[in-house]
């Protein structure tokens, strides 16, 4: 293929995977593409879901009747492509080239590509992929029209790469955020940094660096961190001086945080393990449990969530959570504190999972702590955190979280 195809051939290829298949963005290995074209690939094919719909509707204008997936999915690419300000000569060429090599169920429709891609008005823009129906509805519901609409706005733009800071440590310039985070426009490749080899900082949302905030790890505790892949958390425990157990039941995942200890010089005890059935062998004076739910709060992280989830999941993973909950508080010495999280939007995940705890466990309080950086308006009346990404949307937006640090009585 001419050069510029591979890449937009393969953007092709994951989005029919996406599309198509079901299959998660996090799915695509990238084979024995030049990482510079594994990584434009990925960027186009998200890109192209965050405009998915409004694509269509331009698209559909110029169509008599569906295109096989392969076809429209390079008609997409070459419309958002088109969007982004990409000249429309070498996007045409490119989408035309791709409909001609993608074989005979393609190749005939090439001429269809050709004269859709050019009847197209010169500037084209785009609007952002509204939520699907069975996440806006409720979300609507709970935060209002114009705050989700607000959300989708943020989803519809590329975000920028959030990193934990090490203090005394290197890091690369960038945006200080209130909360301590650094934030990165256009990082590169991140190997290069400065700091990196020192193990001076490690990626991670802004709001995902709130739970370890908002618990307060203090040196020498033995702390737990439940369901801990990535390892972001583990991180940050370790770095504050607690001595940390990380358990999770994906090795693959768990192989991450090793690395990532190893980058930075940082130690915990690695317990691969369900922990349904895992039993410590004493209390722990803190728990961090970010537990497992419908990532709906990372949305514009992972724009593909949208495509291969229905919340079909959600009455599994709140019941999940709820057992979580009670297993971890089993685990806490008299006093010690549970700071519950997950990445989720949807009440069910969060507010109602904090109501039904405190009403199982009578004894637990929720405790409102200081936190640097931290709006008053983000705080519940329950004395939680509810995070959206359309806060701090100006500069790029957050994820969706919610938290929450739980006391157990003495």
């Amino acid at each position: 293929m001419a050069e510029g195809v591979v890449a937009r051939a393969t953007a092709v290829a994951i989005l029919d995977g996406v599309l198509g298949e079901g299959r998660m963005l996090s799915d695509f290995s990238g084979g024995d593409l030049a990482p510079a074209d594994r990584a434009r690939a990925l960027r186009l094919a998200e890109t192209v879901l965050r405009h998915l719909e409004p694509a269509d509707k331009l698209l559909d204008k110029h169509l008599r009747k569906a295109p096989p997936l392969t076809v429209r999915n390079t008609l997409r690419l070459a419309l958002v492509e088109r969007a982004e300000g990409a000249p429309a000569h070498g996007v045409v060429n490119a989408a035309v080239e791709i409909t001609r090599q993608g074989g005979k169920r393609t190749a005939h429709l090439a001429g269809l590509v050709n004269a859709v891609l050019r009847a197209l008005p010169e500037t084209v823009t785009l609007p952002p992929q509204k939520l699907p129906r069975w996440l806006r509805q409720p979300l609507v519901h709970t935060f209002g029209r114009d705050t989700v609409t607000a959300i989708e706005t943020v989803h519809g733009q590329e975000p920028p790469l959030d990193l934990t800071l090490r203090p005394g440590f290197p890091h690369p310039e960038g945006e200080l955020l209130p909360t301590g985070s650094l934030r990165l426009r256009s990082p590169g490749q991140l190997s290069t940094l400065p700091g990196y080899a020192e193990g001076g900082w490690w990626v991670q949302d802004a709001a995902a660096a709130l739970p370890a905030n908002l618990l307060q790890p203090q040196p020498g505790e033995r702390i737990l961190d439940l369901c801990a892949a990535p390892g972001g958390k583990t991180l940050q425990l370790a770095a504050a001086g607690a001595e940390v157990t990380a358990l999770d039941i994906s090795a693959p995942r768990m192989a991450r945080v090793q690395a990532n200890l190893a980058r930075t010089g940082l130690t915990a005890t690695l317990v691969i393990a369900d922990a349904l059935h895992w039993q410590p062998e004493a209390q722990f004076d803190a728990i961090l449990l970010d537990a497992p739910c419908s990532a709906t709060g990372t949305i514009r992280r992972h724009p593909d969530l949208p495509f291969v989830k229905d919340g079909s999941e959600l009455a599994t993973l709140t019941r999940l959570q709820s057992e979580l909950i009670d297993r971890a508080l089993a685990w806490l010495k008299p006093g010690g504190r549970l700071v519950f999280s997950t990445c989720s939007l949807l009440p069910e995940e969060g507010e109602a999972q904090l109501a039904a705890a405190l009403t199982r466990h009578p004894a637990l309080t929720a405790e409102r702590r200081d936190l640097a950086g931290v709006a008053p308006g983000w705080w519940t009346p329950e004395g939680a955190l509810r995070l959206r990404p359309d806060y701090w949307a100006d500069t790029g937006g957050m994820d969706g979280f919610f938290l929450a640090c739980l006391r157990k009585s003495a």
